[in-house]
């Protein structure tokens, strides 16, 4: 039997699905660090930032120049060192050119760069032109004076920066954000001339503190006019913990009766505040406001005019309900995690950065001096060769002329190095005039002395501090300026109550026997009179006031509640309880009451049972309710009843069959909850046929009206002593003719 021979594959390697899978998200989350989302700590910028500044760099896109179009610089970016999309890659550039999002924009943009109101309103790249601005020298000024590593581009035919030698530390200047795998960071942006203060301090004290560095970082500095209102302990523990949060509100004035506000915190639209504080007054939650403009313009980027009902509104409490309420105070988070020398991600503290950033200023600045010393030496060295051939010039000129190898002859001649004996050659003749010699001499002592200054300063570490702290101090005399945001201690702001927002009315509070409610101002209505829904009537109201809830409860004891002032009015038919809240199925609305938290009423079940409880019990939160009143099998719940606050009340009860019971009202338990105490005897025979029409508080001096049909007996409170007995007994039966009641009432 002839063998079969299998072919082998050979090229590839077997691994479990789970390692490849495992090997490639970290693949990718490593590159979203390193390569998209973090800064690195030299010169606080992003990759695509970086071959932004370098493309324009390279085209020539300096703060002298003239300007090219937005498109010239994406497309060097994305086609050179940024293999990405344009958009992304646009977006970017525009990011950097906006004054009210860059603290110290990079890019100087002509044509519509985007607007505090709409900063992705920005036209599109082939309408906008960019150059670099003036404080871009910082990051690209010692750029070829071998401070930079260099790398290979995504296609291996160029080479770009793999940093850029900052003279300060821009991380912190303009700050970023970023949100890679697992890990994001927030730099807020701060102060030129309050950073390059705490350098100089670390670097004069490197046991200096972070508590030491706030004396001079005060706290960020946002390119907005806005205050931080953090207090300065808060800001202080940020900095110690490299996390935290950053509060800033709006800067507002008095104009006349009007309230002006001038400028947002960073980075919020005027439109989203105004439509932020136009639907509180859409939904009446701002009574107090009348009107508000938008009256922003070229010259006045954020003005934003309120205009109260009254100069009697306070303007204050207003405002503070607004910044609880709106954009107008917002928090930012801060979060210090950046990429350091190591090529790590970390969460770095003030001085952690600081001392980080000073050690790579430190190797950038010994980079360049040892860059210019080694150009100083070479320099010395072909002045040194050249000098001899000027003092030998006749023999140099008859070597050239007559020597087949006359580079070899003039090595051989003089002792010249083969690089010396190459510029000789190279040198024009009319640079071998009489005065050249004064010249190589001249030249010779400045570069001498020159060398002489190099070494010492890479000599000395005192020197090179005060290198860097000489040049850090000349960079923020040119760039820096004067904080933009106040740092200002307020407390938070807190929101009003609704109450407090509403105008305190008379309502009256109607609820139909199908469960629709509404609201009618004052308390003279007629609620009977009323127009209801076919098929529906009047099942209860009460008088209320629009500060006040309403408590409604169902078939099921449960109780919801709803501020007055937010129920639609009673010229409609109004709406449907279960749109507002959520009862179990086949429940219905059976009773309401409206009134201040302490007052107390009589929550009882018409099989006679009841206690007494303050309305705040009656207070559902949630859309399902809460329990309040435990029915027994066929109960449904009673009108709850008022209390007054006097100890000599009575609660009377009557029933179906014509029994009234009036009893001191603490024999009954006041409790937040449940089946309560028997208030009426109703013997158990009679129960599938007699129950307690009604309940009520009668205080001294007050009449209690029984109503029966169209006719309403009177009971003074004297009257009510025929009728009283104790608790849970079966009480007096009214008159003949009287023994159908339809509800009490109390005057």
């Amino acid at each position: 039997m002839t063998e079969t021979i299998r072919p082998t594959f050979h090229g590839f390697e077997q691994i479990p699905l789970r390692e490849y899978a495992e090997r490639a998200y970290l693949d990718y989350s490593m590159y979203v660090v390193l390569d998209r989302a973090l800064p690195f700590i030299g010169d606080g910028l992003k990759p695509v930032q970086r071959r932004i500044v370098y493309a324009m760099s390279e085209l020539g896109l300096n703060a002298g120049a003239k300007p090219k179009k937005s498109a010239r610089t994406v497309g060097d970016v994305i086609g050179k060192y940024h293999p990405h999309g344009d958009s992304a890659c646009y977006e970017a550039l525009v990011l950097m050119a906006q004054p009210f999002s860059y603290r110290y924009p990079l890019i100087e943009g002509q044509g519509n760069f985007g607007s505090p109101d709409d900063p992705k309103s920005f036209a599109a790249m082939r309408y906008t032109e960019s150059k670099l601005t003036p404080i871009a020298e910082v990051l690209l000024g010692e750029l070829g004076q071998g401070t930079a590593d260099w790398t290979p581009n995504f296609d291996g035919t160029l080479e770009e920066p793999t940093w850029l030698p900052a003279r300060l530390p821009h991380l912190l200047l303009n700050g970023t954000t970023g949100i890679a795998v697992g890990m994001a960071t927030d730099v807020p942006p701060h102060n030129l001339n309050e950073i390059v203060s705490a350098c100089i301090r670390l670097i004069d004290d490197p046991d200096a503190t972070v508590a030491d560095l706030c004396e001079h970082v005060r706290g960020p500095d946002y390119p907005t006019r806005a205050e931080i209102i953090t207090a300065p302990s808060d800001l202080r523990a940020m900095y110690e913990n490299g996390t935290g949060s950053v509060r800033a509100r709006a800067v507002w004035r008095k104009d006349n009766a009007n309230i002006v506000i001038d400028a947002l915190p960073y980075q919020v639209s005027p439109s989203k505040v105004i439509e932020q504080i136009a639907a509180q007054m859409r939904a009446k939650k701002l009574p107090w406001l009348e009107d508000i403009r938008d009256e922003s313009d070229h010259a006045n980027p954020v003005r934003v005019v309120l205009i109260p009902r009254s100069n009697r509104v306070d303007a204050e409490q207003l405002m503070g309900h607004l910044f609880a309420t709106t954009d107008l105070e917002k928090s930012y988070r801060v979060n210090l995690n950046i990429i350091g020398l190591d090529g790590r991600p970390q969460v770095k503290n003030l001085k952690m950065l600081l001392t980080e950033w000073l050690a790579f200023r430190s190797d950038t600045v010994t980079r360049r001096l040892k860059h210019r010393l080694e150009k100083v030496e070479r320099r010395l060295h072909l002045l040194e060769g050249l000098l001899v051939a000027f003092l030998n010039l006749d023999e140099v000129i008859r070597i050239i002329r007559t020597e087949d190898e006359p580079r070899a002859a003039l090595i051989a001649r003089f002792a010249l190095s083969e690089e010396q004996a190459d510029y000789i050659l190279d040198t024009r003749l009319k640079q071998l005039a009489r005065l050249e010699e004064m010249k190589i001499r001249g030249e010779q002592d400045e570069l001498a002395r020159e060398r002489e200054k190099l070494i010492a300063t890479l000599d000395s570490k005192s020197k090179l501090k005060k290198l860097i702290k000489d040049e850090l101090t000349a960079d923020a005399k040119k760039f820096g300026d004067a904080r933009m945001s106040p740092l200002v201690q307020r407390d938070a702001a807190q929101a009003l109550d609704e109450t407090e927002l509403v105008a305190s009315e008379p309502m009256t509070v109607v609820m139909s026997a199908k469960g629709w409610i509404r609201a009618a101002k004052g308390h003279d209505m007629d609620a009977a009179a009323l127009s209801y829904r076919d098929g529906d009537s009047l099942l209860a109201a009460v008088r209320s006031r629009s500060t006040q809830q309403v408590a409604f409860l169902d078939s099921e004891g449960r109780s919801y509640s709803t501020a007055v002032h937010t129920l639609p009015s009673a010229r409609g038919n109004g709406e449907p309880l279960t749109g507002r809240f959520s009862p179990t199925a086949g429940a219905s609305f059976q009773a309401l009451a409206s009134g201040d938290n302490d007052t107390r009423f009589i929550v009882a079940s018409s099989h006679g049972y009841g206690f007494v409880t303050r309305f705040e019990n009656l207070i559902g939160r949630q859309k399902a309710g809460k329990a309040m009143l435990n029915l027994t099998a066929g109960a449904h719940v009673l009108q709850p009843a008022a209390v007054p606050n006097t100890e000599a009340d009575r609660i009377v009860a009557v029933t179906s069959a014509g029994h009234l019971l009036a009893f001191p009202v603490n024999e009954l338990p006041e409790l937040d909850k449940g089946k309560g105490n028997k208030i009426i005897e109703i013997p158990k025979a009679k129960l599938g046929t007699e129950h307690v029409v009604a309940i009520a508080a009668v205080s001294p001096g007050g009449t209690l009206q029984v109503k029966s049909g169209q006719r309403t007996m009177s009971l003074s409170f004297k009257d009510l002593d025929a009728y009283v007995g104790a608790r849970a007994t079966r009480g007096g039966l009214l008159p003949r003719g009287w023994q159908k009641v339809d509800g009490l009432d109390v005057q």
